[in-house]
């Protein structure tokens, strides 16, 4: 193969129009006359933020770099042009300070009335929040920290936490502590995993990339979603090979498509990278109304470079809910009558993330997955769904068996060492957490190790003081939960007295 052509920037300045239009890219030069007017919505559009101007254009005969990541894969170029639109290479000797200037119909950027504070001032979950609040773009924010409807369970995911109270032990030799478990027979550094979250990189430009280098290093696990910013196989590729015998897993979280042809070879292109455990959402057949997020406009830009068809993001009566929109693609039909389908094309692990009751855990059981995530999708669906340590609960009431069928993982409302400890003291194989490693991003791979190492410091001082040294002495006796046991239900189907009436309701027979 021929070497690329080295092509100077005068040379690339002379395509500056729509008829005649090069830009520069992490210095691969392209040819985007063509491509540009056919994909408006697309590599088009980099950034819409003023519907009346085309970004492209703005940065024809430049370099359009900044533009193009803040948003994209590094790989989505390659994999939507042909080698016929690569013009060659920029020869950086050629650059001038007037050539990499901005364009100059660009607005400057806004600085930010708030700063982020050094990351050495950030010692807790709630801290990294409160950055992420003042610092994160509105969109941004709006999207990750929204809940639905009247946030009822997404406060009470955190709440209920503090209610249920310690036993402590004392008088215990707690001068060596342990925090590591076993997750899907992978040993890792401490009983908490990355809840997976769409678009990491609207906080960082690494985005999901940085959150796996920080994994790696501290010894957990990471599940990524279908609706990550990168695609699967640029952020296994981007971990460099670990000095530890046993790395802790990626693991891999799917939405299934409207199209199952595009979900089966998703499945194929995550086995062939060596993931084995995968993470079936079952709680998110639709977005519930996350009103945050639908009141601040979306760029009509965004992609996930995994989901093939999704549906283009627009703003409309609705609002701009950048949830609504990128779960678009869902098949609303997903039933448990699915899953031999996703055992004939996923050898590996299943664990269903999403069940909210019992009923739901003994019948993931009877299907033989192989693990449960006891979840509300962090209060972002359905309002007053009951809270993830509420869940724990009722299986311990109503179907205790599935704790020796199954692991159990709880995902919602964990923000301290306290959480965790109680979550495993109750049965729990391990938590996930979401919004926190979110917001930790903000700070890049370093704030995600600082997060590791701030949950880490929180549990061991929890494990001393209730008097335990390794996580396997946790039990139950160790957490009061008297304050919310009568939550708890007392029928594993069914409800303990109310009877269904249906006068005056259509009948499912019923025919139209």
């Amino acid at each position: 193969m021929a070497e690329p052509k080295l092509l100077s920037t005068e040379e690339v300045l002379k395509h500056n129009t729509a008829k005649d239009l090069w830009i520069v890219v992490d210095g691969q030069v392209w040819d985007m006359t063509e491509f540009a007017p056919e994909h408006p919505g697309g590599i088009g559009n980099f950034l819409t933020r003023n519907a009346q101007s085309s970004v492209i254009l703005q940065y024809a005969g430049r370099d359009a770099s900044q533009p193009y990541n803040e948003f994209h894969a590094p790989s989505l170029l390659n994999e939507t042009l042909t080698t016929s639109n690569l013009v060659g290479t920029l020869d950086i000797s050629t650059i001038s300070d007037h050539w990499a200037e901005p364009p100059p119909q660009q607005n400057p950027k806004v600085q930010l009335k708030n700063e982020k504070p050094p990351l050495e001032t950030v010692i807790s979950t709630h801290d990294f929040e409160a950055v992420a609040e003042k610092t994160l773009a509105p969109k941004t924010w709006a999207f990750y920290s929204s809940a639905a409807t009247d946030l009822v369970t997404h406060k009470a995911n955190r709440s209920f936490f503090d209610r249920m109270w310690f036993r402590p032990r004392i008088l215990r030799d707690i001068k060596m502590r342990d925090t590591r478990v076993r997750i899907m027979g992978h040993e890792v550094d401490l009983p908490i995993m990355v809840s997976p979250a769409a678009l990491a990189k609207l906080v960082h430009l690494d985005g999901e990339k940085a959150i796996a280098k920080g994994c790696q290093s501290k010894g957990i696990i990471q599940c990524v979603s279908t609706n990550a910013s990168f695609s699967i196989s640029d952020i296994v590729s981007s971990l460099s090979p670990s000095a530890s015998p046993s790395p802790p897993p990626i693991f891999f979280q799917l939405y299934v498509s409207k199209t199952r042809s595009a979900s089966e070879s998703l499945l194929h292109r995550v086995w062939s990278l060596g993931i084995r455990t995968l993470f079936l959402t079952v709680d998110s057949p639709l977005a519930g109304k996350r009103e945050a997020d639908e009141r601040v406009r979306m760029d009509e830009d965004q992609a996930a470079p995994m989901n093939s068809n999704q549906e283009k993001p627009i703003n409309d009566k609705k609002g701009g809910g950048l949830g609504r929109i990128t779960g678009s693609f869902i098949d609303e039909s997903l039933n448990w009558g699915d899953l031999p389908w996703l055992r004939a094309h996923w050898k590996g692990r299943v664990v269903l993330k999403g069940i909210m009751c019992a009923s739901d855990a003994k019948r993931a059981a009877e299907e033989q997955v192989d693990g449960i995530v006891l979840s509300n999708h962090g209060g972002r669906n359905l309002d007053t769904s009951p809270p993830a340590i509420l869940i724990l609960l009722d299986l311990h009431r109503n179907a205790p068996e599935v704790f020796e069928q199954m692991e159990i993982y709880v995902d919602g409302g964990i923000r301290r060492g306290t959480d965790i400890l109680k979550a495993i003291c109750l049965g729990a194989t391990a938590v996930s957490l979401g919004r926190p490693f979110l917001y930790s991003l903000n700070y890049g791979q370093e704030g995600v190790e600082h997060l590791v190492d701030l949950l880490k410091d929180e549990l061991s001082i929890a494990m001393a003081l209730v008097g335990i040294t390794s996580l396997a002495q946790a039990h139950p006796g160790l957490v009061n939960t008297n304050d919310v046991d009568y939550l708890i239900p007392t029928t594993l189907e069914g409800h303990p007295y109310a009877r269904s009436h249906r006068r005056g309701m259509p009948l499912r027979e019923t025919k139209l």
